[in-house]
């Protein structure tokens, strides 16, 4: 069955992360250093206009940093090695499906993204005085769009790097557009009105604004249906990039 088979190479692939430091390292503790650099950087930064607070902004980005780092950044270098040791390509000779190899090597980043982002919900709440999660729907659909486009994304950026190496190169430009861009750092509320409107087109920011809304509140229906629609077709448009650009064959 197919469930069976993504389930197995998700197994597998979860150990290979187990086996690398520097991968469970970015996974792991890399959002958690980001907050705290992004806590130091806004100290003087006027967030009045946001309606937010400090404290709401850096948490309610930590999921965009889980996101890039535990998602995207990690699964780009593991579609990257996988495919330089022709392991993408002995596994489609078996019964696997394309979508069924590419999940499965996906399934141990994204159980480590849901399940931080789980614990930053509950942490954010219990420990740190945050506002309960006002539209938990809103939450979890952005959630559950920035995973498919998360991956999505990786997939094709793959295809883009020779080496493992070079994978941490090619991740570079969505990485600084997405920090500087997409609300992480700087909300998209306190920026101009042309350079919000750009910003608002980025991939992830439509995702930040959902996760954001949904904890805190105060998304109009017109707020949430725009940011639904920008999501829902940038997961569209990288699905259909990564069926049609994705690279199984070794670039070297």
């Amino acid at each position: 069955m197919a469930v069976t088979r993504v389930l197995a190479l998700g197994r597998a692939e979860l150990t290979l992360l187990g086996r690398n430091r520097m991968a469970l390292y970015i996974a792991l503790l890399m959002p958690v250093t980001m907050v705290a650099a992004m806590q130091r950087s806004l100290d003087d930064l006027d967030l009045g206009a946001s309606g937010m607070s400090l404290k709401e902004v850096s948490i309610t980005g930590a999921f965009g940093y889980i996101l890039l780092f535990a998602v995207y950044q990690n699964l780009v270098s593991a579609y990257v090695a996988r495919r330089e040791e022709l392991v993408l390509k002995r596994l489609r000779t078996g019964e696997a499906g394309d979508a069924e190899i590419l999940t499965g090597a996906a399934l141990p980043a994204v159980g480590v993204a849901l399940a931080q982002c789980a614990v930053l919900v509950v942490a954010g709440v219990s420990l740190l005085g945050l506002r309960a999660v006002a539209r938990p729907d809103l939450l979890l659909a952005g959630l559950l769009l920035g995973v498919v486009l998360s991956v999505a994304l990786a997939a094709v950026t793959a295809g883009w790097a020779k080496t493992v190496e070079s994978a941490q190169l090619v991740t570079m430009p969505l990485m600084v557009l997405s920090l500087l861009g997409s609300g992480l750092f700087i909300p998209v509320e306190i920026m101009p009105d042309g350079l919000a409107g750009a910003c608002r087109l980025l991939p992830l920011t439509p995702v930040v604004e959902l996760m954001r809304g949904g904890w805190l509140g105060g998304m109009g229906a017109g707020e949430a249906l725009r940011a639904l629609g920008t999501a829902l077709a940038w997961a569209g448009l990288g699905v259909f990039a990564v069926r049609r650009w994705f690279r199984w064959e070794p670039r070297r």
